[in-house]
């Protein structure tokens, strides 16, 4: 790869936005794709995102800023894609050029809808990105927190550990810090289902249920990570790893987590379309969840799932919250 790399982050959110800063402390030229021309605009005019993180303030000549996903495709080397999975596939049918001599690194804590995959497997497949050019950014870490500039982590998963070692370097700062990781697929699916353990988490709180209990399910949600993960990619791997665990936590107990918020408004009785629109925000943990309890039906071997079980029962077959977790406690130990 040559030695001076261009970026492009790909979306206009949170998370997109967050990167875009993490990037400004390293590079000069950071190139930002949003499809609102208005966004644009606006912070071309006042230098900050006008919907997320607005307290980030950005230098303009750090950003070249485009409403044309070609534009940002053409002028980059790594493209790091922060856009709902829910929305990914529709953005990328604007695209009319190729990515496949591009390394794409996903930031999307999801599973596409369209096809059922994880973002990494979505490109592997229907774009024919080799799997030594894709990788994943995963936490602990929210966007809220790095606009603050609190010591976060960040975790960079690739086949190929000196992409993964380039995009961790670009990344890092003085209240960034990165490290490596060769388990892509497992990184991934743990940065999906932590967003429906968290969504569980949010019910129970709305249900009323205290820390005894949320302490009990988290316990419980790692273990069935592990078990759904293992059964996706089985490698050797620590599942209590920062990748793992702590992003599981950090989603399932911050004031931050849109996932754990959203779960709690179902808890106090909100419907899924009340939620959405109240939050004006995307929670990928309830399109994962749908997902996830498909892809294990085609498991050749049953996999214990009680908590996506239930949060499934809760969001999609219109399951009393109440009694679906009474009956989930009887489950957990």
């Amino acid at each position: 790869m040559k030695k001076d790399v261009r970026f492009a982050v790909m979306g206009g959110g949170s998370w997109a936005t967050a990167i875009v800063k993490m990037l400004t402390e390293n590079l000069s030229d950071v190139i930002w794709y949003m499809r609102s021309s208005e966004a644009i605009d606006f912070i071309k005019k006042e230098k900050h995102n006008p919907n997320y993180l607005t307290s980030v303030e950005f230098n303009l000549s750090q950003l070249t800023l485009t409403d044309s996903i070609d534009e940002a495709v053409k002028a980059a080397d790594i493209l790091i894609f922060a856009i709902p999975s829910a929305f990914l596939e529709s953005e990328l049918q604007k695209l009319t050029g190729s990515l496949k001599d591009k390394i794409i690194f996903s930031a999307i804590k999801g599973i596409v809808p369209e096809t059922g995959k994880i973002v990494g497997e979505h490109f592997h497949e229907k774009y024919q990105i080799p799997f030594e050019n894709i990788g994943v950014i995963t936490g602990p870490c929210h966007a809220e927190e790095v606009a603050l500039e609190r010591l976060s982590y960040l975790t960079i998963a690739c086949s190929d550990k000196a992409k993964a070692q380039i995009v961790a370097t670009h990344l890092n700062s003085e209240y960034i810090k990165t490290k490596t990781s060769d388990d892509i697929t497992g990184t991934e699916y743990a940065a999906v289902l932590k967003n429906i353990y968290a969504l569980a988490a949010g019910i129970a709180h709305g249900l009323g249920y205290g820390d005894n209990f949320q302490s009990v399910l988290m316990s419980n949600a790692i273990r069935e990570m592990k078990r759904y993960i293992k059964r996706v990619h089985k490698m050797k791997r620590n599942i209590n790893n920062s990748a793992y665990l702590g992003d599981l936590l950090v989603t399932g107990y911050s004031t931050f987590s849109r996932n754990r918020m959203f779960g709690n408004m179902i808890g106090k009785g909100y419907t899924v379309k009340s939620a959405m629109m109240e939050m004006n925000m995307v929670a990928e943990g309830y399109y994962a969840t749908k997902s996830a309890y498909e892809l294990k039906s085609t498991f050749k071997s049953k996999v214990r799932t009680p908590i996506i079980d239930a949060v499934y029962a809760v969001l999609y077959q219109k399951e009393n919250a109440r009694k679906t977790f009474k009956s989930l406690a009887d489950k957990l130990d």
